[in-house]
């Protein structure tokens, strides 16, 4: 794509042009933010994707849990349905998005899920049905500028920095690098566990050209894999990694490091997953006596039927968000706008 991007540098600009003006509409009022009188706190970026926007969300969840009666909301993307809707137990993948699911099933006892392409009218909706939510967590919300969140967290991929990124077509980011001024608070994310301090001094140096907010490091941390049933409870050896997430480069190379890798079926972002795809990755791991290997986004779109009629052991890898420094520094800045929050 690199060897494109003079050629595509020109559509870059007029996509700048076009979102410099949207946003100016918003900051000056002419387009109106709806506030509403909770505390909300956005989590996004500035690129298209891949930068650890889910488990920053779980990351929340657990810090807010037993405080306040919290409420997710995404816009679902990929799913078959339209509008507003408030995941039950007959919800899945296909009809709130697998990353929305992915929270129904972590914390549905503990948390509302919703989801809706207009978050502005989906706030109502949540508080009628549910009047106890009193602090909400947005998802991918920065470029939706309808709603005004309260705090606004910027997430931005350490191997894919929006500091040296470009405007679609010619790269990642959904809007030029100034929209960073938004930001209460910038993360990188995916950071080596040994990155230096020189080297985040270096990228701090390079963010505040666009923000003058605090950037915090964080690194993804694997958890224990885990046996989606009974039936496989060993430890996995010989792997056939699944995944269908952006940039994947970490979890194959984490994987290959500690497991022997047989191959990696990666597909596209947000991929669902045909029936013929699973089969043929069942017989796969069979030929190689081999496990096969997903993430949870994953995992909540896979038809588990197959594998248990394969006999092929299907396990997930969790991940977590985990602070380099300043962590709580960073939860205490998090806590205190929601504390705070005067509507």
């Amino acid at each position: 794509m690199r060897f494109l991007t003079p050629l595509l540098y020109p559509f870059g600009v007029l996509y700048d042009v076009i979102t410099r003006i949207r946003n100016r509409l918003y900051d000056t009022g002419r387009k109106p933010s709806a506030a509403f009188n909770l505390p909300m706190i956005g989590v996004g970026n500035l690129s298209t994707g891949g930068t650890g926007k889910t488990p920053m969300i779980e990351y929340l969840i657990h810090l807010f849990e037993g405080r306040y009666r919290i409420a997710t909301l995404s816009r679902g993307y990929g799913r078959k349905t339209k509008g507003v809707r408030i995941a039950g137990q007959g919800d899945n993948a296909s009809t709130i998005g697998d990353e929305p699911f992915q929270f129904y099933r972590k914390f549905h006892n503990k948390i509302v899920v919703a989801v809706g392409e207009e978050r502005v009218f989906a706030v109502p909706q949540i508080l009628q049905e549910h009047p106890a939510v009193n602090l909400i967590l947005l998802d991918d919300a920065f470029q939706h500028r309808r709603i005004k969140p309260s705090f606004q967290i910027l997430l931005t991929d350490y191997s894919h920095l929006f500091v040296n990124d470009y405007l679609l077509p010619a790269g990642r980011l959904r809007e030029g690098r100034s929209g960073a001024s938004r930001a209460d608070a910038i993360v990188v994310t995916k950071c080596p566990s040994n990155i230096s301090d020189e080297k985040m001094m270096e990228i701090s140096s390079a963010i505040r050209k666009y923000s003058s907010k605090a950037v915090f490091f964080a690194t993804v941390s694997y958890r224990n894999i885990q046996a989606v049933s009974h039936a496989s409870p060993y430890r996995p050896e010989n792997i056939v990694l699944v995944s269908g997430i952006a940039h994947p480069e970490t979890l194959e190379k984490y994987v290959s490091k500690n497991h022997k890798l047989i191959s990696h079926f990666a597909f596209r972002d947000h991929h669902h997953y045909r029936e013929g795809e699973l089969i043929h990755i069942c017989e796969t791991a069979t030929k190689a006596n081999a496990v096969v290997l997903t993430t949870e986004k994953d995992l909540v779109k896979m038809d588990l039927e197959i594998f248990r009629k394969s006999s092929v052991p299907l396990f997930f890898l969790p991940i977590e968000i985990e602070f380099l420094k300043n962590g709580k520094e960073f939860d205490e800045m998090v806590l205190n706008a929601v504390r705070t929050y005067g509507g």
